[in-house]
């Protein structure tokens, strides 16, 4: 792995997670101010199922 192949995937990260806020501000602040009221366990668990996703699709894709 290089530094390239780093810089597109952060800055494909930042893409996607642009897209929602860009698509519908509304829905994306409803969305962020329920978040605020989960237990911090919660978005933990949330995180870590993210993680585990991405590490899975990442092994898939690069194998």
């Amino acid at each position: 792995m290089n530094w390239t192949d780093l810089f597109a995937a952060l800055s494909l990260v930042l893409v996607i997670e642009g897209l929602l806020p860009f698509i519908n501000p509304t829905g994306y602040k409803n969305t962020m101010m329920q978040m605020a009221t989960f237990p911090e366990k919660t978005i933990r668990m949330i995180g870590l199922g993210s993680m585990l996703t991405g590490v899975i699709c990442l092994y898939l894709v690069r194998g």
